[in-house]
C-alpha cells in the first residue's frame, strides 16, 4: 500500500522538475561504516549471516528515511508504506542470481526469511527471474573489493527510481572493521541531505545491534 505525494505543495517541487528531465538524473555517494560492534555481537551467533544482518540494518534505515520510499510514477511521486529487499547471490558456476525478501522489523522474522530466500536462489533448480516491482531496494555485494567509488548498471531508457546500494570488502583499521557502501539514488526524489541522514541512521543501527538482534 501507499499514497501519492502532493507534488504541488512539496518544498522540493522545483528540484523535482529540474532533475526529472536529466538524461542521467542519478547521483552516488560512497562511504565507510563501522561494523565493529555488529561483528562482535554476531560472534556468539555463527549461524546468523553478517551480510544479511547488515542488509537488515540497511533496509530498516531506508524504511525510516521517507525519501528512500519515494518512486516515480510519470509526473507523480508514489510513497510506499514499506519497502523490501533484493540482493545478488553468487552461484557455484561464478554467475549470480537475485534473492528477494520482505522487510520485517522483527529481526528474527527477517533473517529467517532472508536466509531461506538466498538459499533458494542458489539451489540447482533456481531460475534467473528479476522482480520488476519497485517496492524494494536493489542491493549488491562485492566482498572481494574495498572500493572507494562505484557505478551501477542502469537502463536509462526506462523510468527507474529504485535506490541501489552496494557493499564492499571489510576493511581492518586498527581495532575497527569498516564496511564500504555505495548509495545510488534519483536526484529528482532526494538530495545529499537525505542520503546523509540515511547513512547516519544506518551507522546508529550498526552501533546498537543488541537493541534488535534479540536473544541468542
Amino acid at each position: 500500500m501507499g499514497k501519492y505525494l502532493d507534488v504541488k505543495s512539496w518544498a522540493r517541487r522545483d528540484l523535482f522538475e529540474f532533475f526529472r528531465g536529466y538524461d542521467n538524473p542519478y547521483f552516488n555517494i560512497c562511504a565507510q561504516l563501522d561494523v565493529t560492534r555488529l561483528l562482535e555481537c554476531l560472534r556468539s551467533r555463527p549461524e546468523t549471516s553478517s551480510t544479511l544482518t547488515y542488509h537488515y540494518c540497511a533496509l530498516r534505515a531506508a524504511n525510516e528515511i521517507e525519501p528512500f520510499r519515494y518512486r516515480l510514477r510519470g509526473e507523480e511521486v508514489f510513497i510506499h508504506d514499506v519497502i523490501h529487499g533484493g540482493t545478488i547471490v553468487l552461484l557455484s558456476n561464478e554467475s549470480f542470481n537475485f534473492a528477494y525478501f520482505a522487510y520485517h522489523e522483527d529481526f528474527r522474522e527477517f533473517i529467517s526469511e532472508a536466509q531461506r530466500a538466498t538459499k533458494d536462489a542458489q539451489s540447482p533448480g533456481a531460475t534467473f527471474t528479476p522482480n520488476p516491482g519497485d517496492d524494494r531496494i536493489h542491493f549488491s555485494v562485492l566482498p572481494w573489493v574495498s572500493f572507494t567509488s562505484f557505478s551501477h548498471a542502469r537502463n536509462l531508457s526506462e523510468e527507474d527510481s529504485v535506490p541501489k546500494i552496494a557493499f564492499g570488502k571489510f576493511i581492518k583499521e586498527g581495532k575497527r572493521t569498516l564496511l564500504p557502501i555505495s548509495v545510488d539514488v534519483h536526484h529528482a526524489l532526494m538530495d545529499g541531505l537525505h542520503v546523509g541522514r540515511y547513512l547516519s541512521r544506518f551507522q546508529e543501527l550498526l552501533q546498537e545491534p543488541e537493541n534488535y538482534l534479540g536473544e541468542v
